[in-house]
């Protein structure tokens, strides 16, 4: 079945919200250890399944508007489900680790790998050690990846999207690890990093809102619904993206409107029906199907599923 005519079996009410995919400075340097979202080791983790490998498909054929767009939702959304339910396992295990008297030496390696990944500085099993990482090593809500991912590739049909699976505008910063940009000013070594698929280019994205300073708000946000028992909420947390572009406010406002117009909040909630009140084991399911199909909206819950996201 096509991507297209998938697609149109679960479409949603969508308004026709057309806008440029600009690109700019996504802060965060991609030229470091997991810059590109590689996960760190861990037994609970499944192989990844071969269909996140797959490259993005040519959007520029669409001509209606909204096919268009709810074929790159449904591309898209079961690679976004990977990536946070392979996220919900690590703190899944997190959490397992956090409750026990003493470490291993194995362990305690897990703890500093992922601290390392995600540039916290805190003594191995301390508190603030799993303070920190409890507060990184999350979720990001479905809407806010779809939105940012359309509006930065111009729905999958930018150049760096279509030569370099990167739908978030990611820099790096060492020759020949991207696409050199056209525009580029005399002087400047940035290019805009290339990815061995789309799912790469999500988690990669995930990674940095995880983890870089600018989006420090964006993880207040996340951790305070976490502690209320609130539904993390895309919408709620694009307050955290001020420094994602220089238009700042104007930007987050222009991320809220995709979300609200497009209904993207449907594909928040139909990840948390996917992920509460599962088991560890059922997770791994989620995180391995082989079959994409599986993970489009209504359709995961039947593989198996953990964590409220």
């Amino acid at each position: 079945m096509t991507v297209g005519r998938r697609a149109l079996l679960f479409l949603i009410p969508m308004i026709a919200f057309a806008i440029g995919g600009g690109f700019y400075i996504p802060p965060g340097n991609f030229g470091d250890r997991n810059s590109d979202g590689s996960e760190v080791t861990l037994r609970e983790l499944p192989a990844l399944p071969d269909w996140a490998d797959d490259p993005l498909p040519d959007f520029s054929t669409y001509r209606d508007t909204t096919e268009k767009k709810a074929a790159f939702f449904s591309f898209l959304y079961p690679r976004i489900v990977l990536a946070n339910s392979r996220i919900l396992l690590e703190r899944s295990y997190l959490m397992r680790l956090e409750q026990r008297s003493e470490l291993t030496s194995t362990e305690k390696q897990w703890l500093d790998d992922q601290a390392k990944s995600l540039k916290i500085e805190a003594a191995t099993g301390s508190p603030e050690q799993f303070a920190l990482l409890k507060k990184r090593l999350d979720v990001i809500p479905p809407s806010l990846v779809l939105a940012q991912a359309a509006n930065e590739s111009a729905w999958g049909t930018s150049r760096f999207a279509r030569k370099g699976n990167n739908l978030f505008g990611q820099w790096c910063f060492s020759k020949g690890c991207g696409l050199v940009p056209k525009n580029r000013v005399e002087g400047a070594s940035h290019e805009v990093a290339k990815f061995a698929s789309p799912y790469r280019s999500i988690r990669a994205y995930i990674q940095n809102l995880n983890r870089h300073e600018t989006y420090q708000t964006l993880r207040d946000i996340r951790i305070r619904d976490r502690r209320s028992d609130d539904p993390l909420s895309g919408l709620e947390m694009a307050e955290g993206l001020l420094g994602y572009s220089e238009r700042g406010e104007e930007y987050v406002k222009e991320i809220r409107s995709m979300i609200h117009y497009n209904n993207l909040g449907f594909y928040d909630e139909d990840f948390r029906d996917s992920v509460r009140d599962q088991a560890p084991s059922d997770l791994q399911q989620l995180a391995s199907t082989d079959s994409e199909s599986r993970l489009l909206p209504g359709r995961a819950a039947d593989t198996g599923s953990a964590a409220e996201g």
